[in-house]
């Protein structure tokens, strides 16, 4: 798959935010690296048009964006919307989880990855 690489800020960036995830992006990340859900290749903190991305699996063009409760207010929603468009551009899927989704529930998140990425079946 064609990608056009990061400006060097960007990849940087994406590598100290590698560092300092959130509990919810953690305990996601734990599912999914390795390729231990359903076998999807994830990168996390991944530089995507001009903006880095929690979860991409570039095979399936997927992102999957853990919000915290900042996400709800109306001047970030608008700034997730603009980005998700952009994205959306490009091809890419882009799946919306809250961090409490992810806490409380990590096993329905990962049943709705993998329905969106196009597998069906039990994980």
């Amino acid at each position: 798959m064609p990608h056009t690489p990061p400006p060097p800020r960007h990849r940087a960036n994406a590598k100290s935010m590698r560092k300092v995830m959130t509990d919810a992006e953690l305990k996601l990340w734990n599912e999914l690296r390795a390729h231990r859900l359903m076998g999807l290749g994830f990168r996390r903190q991944y530089p995507i048009a001009g903006y880095i991305v929690d979860f991409a699996c570039p095979e399936k063009k997927l992102i999957v964006e853990v919000d915290g409760s900042q996400h709800g207010e109306a001047s970030r929603a608008d700034a997730d919307e603009t980005r998700t468009n952009r994205l959306q551009q490009d091809g890419w899927t882009v799946l919306r989880v809250w961090n409490d989704e992810v806490i409380r529930d990590i096993d329905n998140v990962c049943q709705h990855i993998v329905i969106t990425a196009g597998l069906a079946g039990p994980i």
